[in-house]
């Protein structure tokens, strides 16, 4: 399917509103995704994501393919939500991070008040981290990139990808030790 997403963009750039609105059906759910978790707020990842689909409408004719189509709409959805992490206040309340769901036979009141208590924690140290390594990191370990296209999507090296996932992760681990 990228040689599909290419074909697609190329008919888009000449004007083919079709075109366009099926990449978007195509690529949405898994921007929305990578925004939510880079931005902890639905709202704010729904308007990062039109945002940059709006970008990406008037630049398609910059798009030259030398990247997938869908690592270029990383990237813009990513500098959109840097931008957005980077104008907002410093504190943030990470609260709605989502509590993985048990089954009812497994759950118990204690055991639902700990995961609640370490994803609100998780929250919060992710918070702490710079703006560059959550977005490295939430690549790497939620959205399972590879670092040569987190490095491609965010514009820096490889190696300052590992690098930044090795730092948040070494931040995140101290962290909840910490707290354990």
């Amino acid at each position: 399917m990228p040689g599909d997403d290419e074909l697609l963009a190329v008919r888009a750039a000449e004007g083919d509103e079709d075109a366009f609105e099926a990449l978007v059906r195509r690529h949405a759910p898994g921007l929305l995704r990578l925004a939510g978790r880079m931005l902890d707020s639905p709202s704010e990842a729904e308007d990062a994501v039109q945002d940059a689909f709006v970008s990406a409408w008037r630049r398609l004719p910059e798009f030259r393919g030398q990247s997938a189509f869908t690592t270029w709409m990383h990237r813009i959805v990513v500098n959109r939500c840097l931008n957005m992490l980077r104008s907002r206040r410093p504190v943030a309340d990470l609260n709605s991070v989502p509590e993985p769901v048990a089954p009812d036979h497994v759950a118990s009141p204690s055991r639902a008040a700990e995961s609640h208590a370490a994803a609100a924690e998780l929250g919060r140290s992710l918070s702490a981290l710079s703006a560059e390594q959550r977005v490295c990191w939430v690549l790497r370990e939620l959205e399972g990139l590879s670092y040569e296209t987190i490095a491609e999507t965010v514009g820096i090296s490889a190696e300052a990808a590992r690098g930044r996932v090795f730092r948040a992760r070494r931040c995140l681990t101290e962290a909840m030790t910490a707290w354990r």
